[in-house]
């Protein structure tokens, strides 16, 4: 499989290397997830995988976490710089040119590419926002944001959380364009682990926020039955299986019910 990958990507950059930096990083991105799809669909000796019979189906069984046979989704990361350093409009288009994917870039200049969630995580994700989204039009003090709003961070990093909130006054004071990135870093935000998610990428990410200014930030992870709360000043608090968690002086009053989204 390794030399198979690397012919792949070698006539791959010879053929897109004329084009425009972002059209050849669309090509890019579209043929590593026509290769992870191949290489899941495909009886390649990865792992130690075998078939059992369960109900009288011929269920797939994998002993190990990581099985390219299985149908998991992968968070991708391509080291751009110092080979390409993206503008921020060209980043931009990157990603309106990728709307089924989501996007995020480092302060170090590397790209994230993370492909939609499986069903869980996509129905978790819902309630979150929508319990969120709910408050904050009763509160009508502040501004609520999903998971496809991108955030331009004073790090140099353009991030996408899953849930996000910023005070009306400090929108209405910047008056952004509302068709770009938000040059703004969240009062408040919240990353839920999905399968896919490796905890320290997202622990570094978290931080990353309340560095930049957050105030409050959530790390809600469902595989560990915790979450991790990060304030400004203070150290992380680790919760083991709350029901609920409250937005203190951030979000007076708002009570977010953990109930189908952390079980």
């Amino acid at each position: 499989m390794t030399s198979y990958r690397r012919s792949f990507f070698r006539n791959l950059f010879r053929r897109a290397a004329a084009s425009p930096i972002t059209n050849f990083l669309t090509t890019v991105i579209l043929s590593i997830s026509r290769l992870e799809k191949f290489a899941r669909n495909v009886a390649l000796p990865f792992c130690a995988c075998s078939h059992q019979a369960q109900d009288n189906k011929s269920v797939l069984v994998c002993s190990e976490i990581k099985c390219d046979r299985l149908p998991t989704m992968t968070v991708l990361v391509l080291n751009l710089y110092p080979a390409i350093e993206l503008t921020d409009e060209q980043f931009f288009q990157l990603c309106q040119n990728n709307r089924d994917l989501r996007l995020e870039r480092t302060s170090e200049g590397e790209l994230m590419i993370m492909p939609p969630t499986g069903w869980k995580s996509g129905n978790r994700n819902g309630r979150l926002t929508q319990r969120l989204f709910n408050w904050t039009d009763a509160d009508g003090k502040g501004i609520a944001f999903d998971s496809s709003t991108g955030f331009k961070l004073p790090s140099g990093a353009d991030r996408s959380p899953d849930a996000a909130w910023i005070k009306k006054e400090r929108l209405e004071a910047l008056n952004p364009n509302p068709d770009r990135f938000l040059p703004l870093v969240p009062d408040f935000v919240v990353e839920l682990r999905s399968a896919s998610d490796n905890l320290n990428t997202l622990q570094a990410k978290m931080q990353e926020y309340i560095d930049c200014g957050a105030l409050l930030g959530w790390l809600i992870d469902p595989q560990n039955q915790q979450v991790e709360i990060y304030r400004q000043g203070k150290n992380v608090e680790v919760l083991q299986s709350p029901s609920a968690l409250s937005g203190e002086d951030v979000l007076p009053g708002f009570v977010l019910d953990l109930g189908q989204i952390l079980n």
